[in-house]
């Protein structure tokens, strides 16, 4: 990136601003922590919201916070210009339609809050910390994974879908990247029910060494070991993440809530350092936020092996600058490659580590 493109992002407007300066009427689409983080968020920044709308599947005459939930039916059908803001994510097709055909009919702003805490993407930040986005850049290593950070930034600091819609990328050509082979040593870190061990073993036609999955919800390990358990040579310890073996607390939430908490239930941690001695070929991070001390307990793993990585970038508003960082320091023989899946917001952001 060079300075006229810090004057683009410069001149791009704040999705904050703007919702502080609007005088159109504000409406929140969804009802869940998302919605109530962004309720949290305007209370502290004096943004005044009118309404919430669902989905008429979802509405059954419900409260949420004090606000009457109404139909997305009735608010399309409603003459009064005003400004929705989304309040949960997805990536199914029916419901990112539905999401689309708000912005042919009102201004849609889809700001980017923290997955896993009350953090928020300003663009104020950003060019704070941008030194730090522009070696991320420098490091990127093809035309796609360029435009994407591009688009990816624009789409942060506006919150407009028309900049993410710009870098979707088919899920298969992703992993594509990875080239995995019928000797991988697999670390899934961040196993969830099985579903990317499945993906895994699909992508390589049922041929690899190992397979070690690391996943701290109970439910979601019991699911994990019933969706896996017709497959050889596979280990799963219930356990979260992190950059050394202890105790800490874990929240389950629900879906992408789950995470190291204050409170919750008590859970072991351990370190890939710590599991991985035999080898790694290919490791994936997807663990909810404990990103940065996951990566810290696979210094001596990384530095020694080398392994493929994939590693989730979306947790926190500026992870997909800053963490492509922390791996470079740990290991600079790499190739990043960064892609972004089909998503309202930019969930499912990827980082594709290649050794060269």
């Amino acid at each position: 990136m060079n300075g006229s493109d810090r004057e683009f992002y410069e001149s791009l407007e704040d999705c904050w601003e703007r919702l502080e300066s609007t005088k159109k009427p504000i409406y929140i689409y969804g009802m869940g922590n998302g919605s109530e983080k962004l309720l949290g968020l305007f209370k502290r920044m004096g943004i005044s919201c009118k309404g919430i709308f669902a989905s008429d599947d979802f509405v059954r005459g419900q409260s949420f916070c004090g606000y009457k939930v109404q139909k997305f039916s009735d608010v399309m059908q409603d003459p009064e210009d005003k400004l929705v803001v989304l309040g949960f994510g997805s990536s199914l097709e029916e419901v990112m339609r539905r999401i689309e055909s708000i912005e042919d009919r009102y201004e849609l702003i889809i700001p980017e809050i923290s997955v896993t805490d009350k953090g928020y993407f300003c663009k104020q930040r950003f060019l704070d910390l941008y030194s730090k986005a522009q070696r991320t850049y420098s490091l990127l290593e093809d035309d796609f994974s360029r435009r994407t950070f591009k688009c990816i930034t624009a789409f942060k600091i506006t919150g407009k879908g028309k900049y993410l819609r710009e870098c979707f990328c088919d899920e298969q050509e992703a992993q594509s990247l990875l080239n995995l082979g019928s000797e991988e040593m697999y670390f899934d870190l961040g196993a969830y029910r099985g579903d990317t061990i499945e993906s895994f073993i699909s992508h390589t036609g049922g041929k690899y060494k190992s397979i070690t999955g690391v996943e701290p919800n109970r439910r979601n390990f019991k699911k994990c070991l019933q969706n896996t358990e017709k497959y050889p040579n596979i280990t799963l310890y219930n356990a979260a993440a992190w950059n050394e073996r202890t105790h800490l607390l874990f929240s389950p939430g629900g879906g992408r809530q789950a995470k190291i908490s204050e409170k919750g239930d008590a859970v072991e941690t351990l370190s890939l350092d710590s599991i991985s001695q035999d080898g790694c070929t290919y490791v994936k991070y997807d663990v909810e936020g404990a990103d940065y001390e996951a990566l810290a307990g696979s210094i001596k793993t990384i530095r020694k092996f080398s392994p493929k990585i994939c590693a989730a970038l979306y947790h926190k508003p500026y992870d997909y600058f800053l963490l492509p960082l922390m791996i470079n320091s740990i290991n600079s023989d790499y190739k990043f490659y960064l892609r972004q899946s089909r998503y309202y917001p930019c969930w499912e952001t990827n980082l594709y580590c290649i050794p060269r």
